[in-house]
């Protein structure tokens, strides 16, 4: 099997961001795209890099198509925790996200060496003096959470983590490909980092409606009003999110499951995996993402600090896959075509069939 690119040191094969074709009627709907971030202390800064990778067979294979130099992003100051990668109809551009901003990556032939496009986003007003590593005046934003619209033709971008108040901008597509006229969207009503963003579930009347969550709550977009989602707890860091059926949310501590486009309900009745010495189980897992099988809605993977979890009933029981490394994990993906899933985390990135009638996942990790 192919490798992720990079060293393979400390937390390089962690894929912190996976992106498929927004389109949901792509030709081909198992091509997956992954971004790393190679910036081990155990090699020379020079070496630094965040990869941008592509796997056309569910995440067996690996290809990478993309190094992003040290110039764009600050490995100084937390970068490797909240990049985000989105991805053009048809794979024909990228946009990741990083402490210096947002990014437009379009890939060469035959080479690794792409074209980076910076995003014009907002600048930092004043310094921070309570930030350990403040940001000078002027420097840009960091930015986070990043989605392109399924018609490619609109980018929204969330900046903001402790050097500015979040906001959301929208941007559209110039005709030389380029994203431009980058303008805020109507104010969060929070002051807390923007941490997941999802449109709304495209075979429900929330199609057109943008989801939000943060450090706090999570929020629904529609006709220019934010919404509360109603019933998550209070100060739920909302880190990730699927609108499969409406809005799931991974939450600290927790997991939500959706009552209507607005509502959500916690799950109590998990027995989740918290304290490995003491098998120790409960339903406030500390969820760092949930993904919903668009082809089969019944199927739900969590990752958490635990480890992975999966669920073959739409949430009403839970079995931890055990036959990973005893690790957090982070992000997940379904594959369209097999309902197969790519689990990734500090420990590396791994391909599992939970759903599989054999006694135990099948799990291939991406290593030499």
């Amino acid at each position: 099997m192919k490798s992720l690119p990079g060293s393979h040191k400390f937390a390089s094969d962690f894929l912190e961001a996976i992106a498929s074709d927004p389109n949901s009627r792509a030709k081909d709907r198992n091509v997956v795209w992954g971004l790393t971030a190679d910036l081990s202390s155990e090699i020379a800064a020079e070496e630094h890099a965040i990869y941008l990778s592509k796997s056309i067979d569910g995440g067996m294979t690996w290809t990478p198509l993309a190094r992003v130099g040290g110039r764009y992003f600050d490995a100084d100051i937390g970068e490797g925790e909240r990049n985000g990668l989105a991805v053009s109809p048809g794979g024909r551009d990228f946009v990741i996200t990083t402490q210096l901003g947002a990014f437009q990556v379009l890939p060469q032939a035959g080479t690794l060496e792409a074209v980076v496009r910076p995003i014009a986003g907002p600048r930092v007003p004043r310094p921070d003096p309570e930030v350990t590593i403040p940001k000078k005046e002027g420097d840009p934003v960091t930015a986070g959470a990043v989605k392109i619209t399924p018609d490619g033709k609109r980018l929204m971008v969330g900046y903001g983590y402790f050097d500015l108040k979040p906001q959301i901008f929208a941007y559209r597509r110039a005709r030389d490909g380029s994203w431009i006229d980058g303008k805020p969207l109507p104010a969060l009503p929070t002051d807390m980092d923007i941490l997941s963003m999802e449109f709304g579930d495209p075979k429900s009347r929330a199609a057109s409606s943008l989801y939000v969550g943060t450090g706090d709550q999570a929020f629904r977009l529609r006709a220019s009003q934010w919404t509360r989602i109603d019933g998550v707890g209070d100060d739920s860091a909302i880190q990730g999110m699927s609108m499969v059926g409406g809005p799931h949310l991974a939450a600290c501590w927790g997991v939500y499951t959706p009552v209507s486009a607005d509502a959500v309900e916690r799950v109590t009745h998990a027995s989740f995996l918290l304290h490995r010495d003491e098998d120790e189980a409960g339903p406030g897992i500390r969820a760092f993402s949930v993904e919903v099988d668009p082809a089969r809605p019944n199927h739900e993977v969590v990752t958490g600090l635990t480890g992975a979890y999966a669920s073959a009933d739409g949430g009403k029981s839970w079995k931890r896959l055990n036959e990973l490394p005893d690790e957090e994990f982070r992000s997940a993906h379904f594959n369209a075509e097999d309902g197969t899933v790519i689990v990734s985390g500090i420990a590396g990135t791994f391909l599992a069939n939970p759903f599989s009638k054999s006694c135990s996942a099948r799990l291939k990790k991406r290593g030499p």
